[in-house]
């Protein structure tokens, strides 16, 4: 595939301007599925299921079988919604809609269309330097999930040039809420940015409620990128129409997002700017080159023929159920940041750090469980986003916050130093168990055996028999050499404070 040609971003935002939407799916984690009694995938209990092992007749189509709505699957839906700033519906209607679903056997979703459960909010969204972003919602509705289609043969893994198509009915069913805003106007040189971080804010949003796992890695969340442009206006003259949008689908992380709408609006300028044409089509993002490509030409509300569901009632929240979710509502993302930050003692240095890494959720669970905000910061910032970094993974998926809190008290009760700490994460993201198990199967405790030590610091010692007398001349820096000779034969699992108290009483007998 030829690579399409880009525009310097400056140079695309002084001739074009940006107009942005998102679409944004979320998988809840309910323990059962949208319509069925099926076990949920997107639930914890049930991520390494078997393929096609988590299903009921509804998901697969079967004759005969008829769909009965989740009632904890509304009610999640309900609190997203509140939490978006929208309206609930007093009644809202499940519809069919039809397109070629492989995956789906009875080769329709059912979703909801004109008659959604939640519509008319608005969110707060905080860059990076602290600026406040305002994106209006259009619409939360609910909706089942497909299944996943595995294509073997071929270089892409896509369906092109694959051999055979394997189905796995898993997911089909699954509970989403989808959100839809109405299109973004104003975004302009910090669209990408923009982009980022909603993602992140409704990630925060779903956390906080506890109807997501929200790893976008695994598909609980997914992002699809709408954008156009239009040229600029001259002064005085009214904007021009809204351009041809594409939508690139199913962004699986905020720094993909981010460049996704970049590149979009590279891409999307050089050929406006070359007299060509935008078509209105679905791509799909490469993670490996950093750019999109075609997929099919994008459907209008039309095209998918939507009609009411015949099987199911409206839905109708008794308005006592509503007010109920709304008082048990968490704190908004921006709220939570700003008493965070209090809390915490952190500089606004260190809480952007913090915020800007997108790790806030996974670092406020590690002091949740125990660990101290600086600790949970170093860990989440530092050592774990540098191995995420070199994987290409989410920070978010190499460990659980619990799983770092209980690192950081090994190393706070001395069973650990910072550097065997580093290695027992090493362990610990590689699936070798919790931290203990890690430490007790590569026997990684730091040793506490004061006699084991002074064996060490006498073989030392032998070795430089010159050390002692520095020591008692007042040239202490040259226990440096012992300590580092000690630390050597212990594999590093020596305490090196108490390696030099040791050696400095030995200097003193």
């Amino acid at each position: 595939m030829a690579k399409a040609a880009l525009m310097d971003f400056d140079e695309a935002l002084e001739l074009f301007e940006p107009v942005l939407g998102f679409e944004v799916h979320v998988e809840l984690n309910t323990k059962t599925k949208m319509f069925s009694a099926a076990p949920n995938p997107a639930h914890s209990d049930n991520h390494d299921a078997t393929p096609n092992s988590l299903v009921a007749p509804v998901d697969m189509g079967l004759p005969g079988s008829l769909p009965v709505v989740n009632a904890e699957a509304v009610r999640y839906s309900i609190s997203l919604g509140l939490a978006l700033g929208c309206s609930i519906a007093p009644s809202s209607r499940f519809a069919r809609k039809n397109y070629f679903y492989p995956d789906l056997g009875k080769n329709y979703q059912i979703s909801q269309y004109d008659e959604p459960i939640a519509f008319e909010g608005s969110i707060e969204v905080e860059l990076e330097d602290g600026t406040l972003v305002t994106v209006p919602i259009e619409r939360a509705h609910m909706e089942e999930d497909a299944g996943k289609l595995t294509h073997v043969g071929g270089s892409t893994g896509r369906i092109q040039g694959a051999e055979y198509s394997l189905v796995d009915y898993n997911r089909a069913g699954v509970p989403l809420v989808e959100i839809v805003t109405k299109p973004i106007y104003g975004a302009e040189h910090r669209a990408p940015e923009i982009a980022k971080a909603y993602v992140q804010t409704i990630r925060d949003i779903v956390l906080g409620l506890g109807i997501s796992e929200a790893r976008m890695e695994r598909g609980n969340l997914r992002c699809d990128a709408n954008v156009s442009l239009r040229p600029r206006a001259a002064a005085g003259e009214p904007a021009a129409p809204l351009g041809t949008r594409t939508e690139t689908k199913n962004v699986n992380s905020m720094r993909s997002v981010e460049r996704a709408v970049r590149y979009e609006i590279q891409r999307q300028a050089a050929i406006l700017a070359a007299g060509g044409t935008i078509i209105q089509e679905t791509r799909h993002w490469h993670e490996d080159t950093g750019r999109t490509s075609p997929g099919r030409p994008k459907s209008d509300a039309d095209d998918y023929r939507y009609f009411p569901e015949p099987d199911l009632l409206p839905v109708v929240p008794a308005p006592e159920l509503i007010e109920q979710l709304r008082a048990a509502l968490p704190e908004a993302p921006a709220e939570l940041r700003r008493r965070l930050k209090t809390e915490w003692g952190f500089t606004d240095l260190e809480f952007q750090d913090v915020a800007n890494s997108g790790l806030l959720s996974e670092v406020a669970a590690t002091v949740a469980a125990g660990a101290t905000p600086a600790a949970a910061r170093k860990w989440w910032t530092g050592e774990i986003a540098r191995v995420a970094n070199v994987e290409g993974r989410e920070a978010g998926a190499l460990v659980t916050p619990s799983d770092v809190a209980a690192l950081q008290g090994l190393v706070d009760a001395g069973t650990l130093t910072d550097k065997l700490a580093r290695q027992v994460l090493e362990g610990v993201i590689a699936g070798e168990g919790t931290p203990q198990q890690v430490i007790d199967a590569r026997g990684l405790a730091v040793v506490s055996d004061d006699g084991a030590l002074i064996a060490a610091i006498d073989d030392a010692l032998a070795a430089q028999p010159d050390v002692l007398e520095k020591i008692r001349d007042g040239k202490v820096q040259a226990a440096g050499a012992v300590i580092g000779a000690v630390m050597k034969a212990m594999r590093g699992q020596a305490d090196a404070a108490r390696v030099r108290e040791l050696v400095l009483e030995r200097a003193t007998q």
